[in-house]
């Protein structure tokens, strides 16, 4: 066990930090215990006393076991419970698997394993060790790609806007015209100070800083259509597939709406949560979601509603967006499955009055959202997005 790894292992958590989380899981209290005494034993240089053999397969058994569990059903009625349990018997794989070998092979086996439990887990406990475990396991890495593009920032250009537009207006003054009003409202220069401004249009920055970790990718232009699917890959893949050279031959794909700056906290660093956002009905105001959309020219969000108040910030790039507001959802012909119940189903780039004649009753409101501006939408109010180039951008949703 290589002194680096000793020193990262006194991260992991300890039996003391977890046993009240495992008190009526008699299973996963068993092997964790286990498997911390183990780490333990072997931090102070004395010998593991369990058989290592033994303890990874029963980690390894934890993990499995818990997956099903997190598979079993919808998502969001997963125990947080059993998502912390996968993410620390995932740590602990980590580290039986790394005390075998520290090959790159391995590592990346291991990354691979982390990204899941990222997705899958629960890891907002254990953040450091999140952190030094994904650095540990990108030294020395080495990437045969090609240089991606540095990206050429688009010139502003004059268009037309069907909504208010502000310039950096003050807390009082977007609480009262936008937030209270329900006024949807294109909003300028407040996001110049961001780091990610500059710094995100170098492809080759987010490579280094993201390329190994493992995301869901949109395969396909409109998450509504028959040919749409999803599919887990590493960042890196899909910059090289869909800004490198052979992008033209590739279909496009999309990451959206993911939760990617907990996955990667270096990227959180280059942004920062608007003010704005600290506006709420709740005293104190409730967290706030942060979902990044990453993809080429021609992703289509479809026409759609999101529940919470939404804040969406174009760090590069360009995206036509349509509005309608909550009062015509009735005429928007929303689709009547459970999965796409906040979409309609036509295309509001190309309205077709034939098929939906109640759409002569909808006011429609159009914009370009360009590198730096902000849309503040509220809560319901119907949009759809496409990007009119290679687009990066950062959403914030609160109650």
């Amino acid at each position: 066990m290589d002194l680096s790894l000793i020193e990262l292992s006194k991260l992991l958590p300890r039996w003391v930090d977890i046993e009240d989380l495992l008190k009526d899981e008699l299973e996963a209290r068993y092997i964790l215990k286990k498997a911390t005494s183990h780490m333990e034993k072997l931090q102070i240089g004395s010998s593991g006393g369990d058989s290592e053999e033994e303890i990874r397969f029963l980690i390894c058994a934890l993990v499995d076991r818990n997956w099903e569990r997190i598979h079993t059903g919808h998502f969001s009625s997963v125990p947080l419970s059993t998502r912390k349990i996968y993410a620390i018997g995932c740590y602990f794989k980590i580290f039986f698997l790394l005390l075998e070998d520290t090959s790159s092979a391995q590592k990346e086996v291991c990354s691979g394993i982390l990204d899941e439990a990222q997705l899958l887990g629960c890891m907002e406990d254990w953040s450091e060790l999140k952190i030094a475990l994904m650095n540990y396991l990108d030294i020395g890495r080495e990437d045969n790609m090609e240089l991606l593009p540095v990206l050429e920032p688009l010139i502003r250009i004059s268009c037309t806007c069907d909504i208010p537009q502000l310039v950096a207006p003050s807390l009082k003054e977007f609480k009262t015209k936008c937030f209270q009003a329900e006024q949807p409202t294109l909003l300028q220069n407040i996001i110049e100070h961001w780091p990610a401004r500059k710094k995100w249009l170098d492809l080759n920055y987010l490579l280094r800083v993201a390329g190994n970790r493992t995301v869901p990718i949109e395969i396909g232009s409109n998450y509504a259509s028959d040919e749409w699917s999803q599919q887990l890959v590493k960042i890196r893949d899909f910059l090289e597939r869909q800004f490198g050279t052979n992008r033209a031959k590739q279909e496009i794909e999309y990451l959206a709406q993911h939760e990617l700056f907990s996955q990667i906290p270096a990227l959180k660093s280059d942004i920062s949560i608007p003010d704005y956002c600290t506006i709420s009905k709740e005293d104190p105001p409730g967290s706030v979601d942060i979902k990044a959309w990453l993809g080429p020219a021609g992703t289509i969000s479809p026409m759609h509603y999101d529940p919470k108040h939404n804040l969406l910030c174009q760090v590069f790039g360009s995206k036509r967006i349509i509005l309608a507001a909550p009062k015509d959802t009735e005429n928007l012909y929303p689709h009547e499955s459970e999965f796409l119940g906040n979409t309609s189903q036509i295309d509001a780039a190309k309205l077709d009055m034939e098929t939906y004649p109640l759409l002569e009753k909808v006011n429609f409101y159009e914009l370009l959202l360009q590198p730096g501006d902000c849309l503040y939408m509220p809560p319901k109010w119907w949009h759809y997005v496409r990007s009119e180039a290679p687009s990066f951008s950062v959403s914030f949703w609160w109650e």
